[in-house]
């Protein structure tokens, strides 16, 4: 298949980002992006929530990892944070292997998962 058409059966990408807490994976993606907004996060509901569930807190892995984030200048694309692994972290890394199964059973090639970065 061509970029032209995976592109028009995909509509966006949707990708995993990976990485310690607080390591600066938003930071990252706002380069990728080149955007220096922050982003737009929604819930698995697709209502808008406050964005402050990215900044860094001491209470790492109490986020919900189906929120998708997105950048308004650049919507091509759909993240999802891992929002960190860390020493022992167990039940974070189950949560991860958890979304990865679920998204790669999702019947619409748009809700699957594309990337794990």
């Amino acid at each position: 298949m061509d970029p032209l058409t995976i592109r028009e059966r995909i509509g966006r990408f949707r990708i995993l980002v990976v990485g310690r807490a607080n390591a600066g994976k938003t930071t990252i993606l706002q380069r990728v992006c080149n955007t220096r907004e922050n982003p737009v996060i929604y819930n698995s509901a697709g209502e808008k929530i406050d964005p402050a569930v990215l900044e860094a807190s001491r209470d790492r892995g109490l986020h919900d990892i189906e929120n998708e984030m997105t950048f308004e200048s650049n919507p091509g694309f759909i993240f999802h944070d891992s929002r960190g692994f860390e020493a022992g972290g167990e039940s974070e890394f189950d949560k991860v292997k958890a979304f990865i199964a679920s998204r790669s059973k999702e019947a619409r090639l748009k809700d699957r998962l594309h990337v794990i970065w």
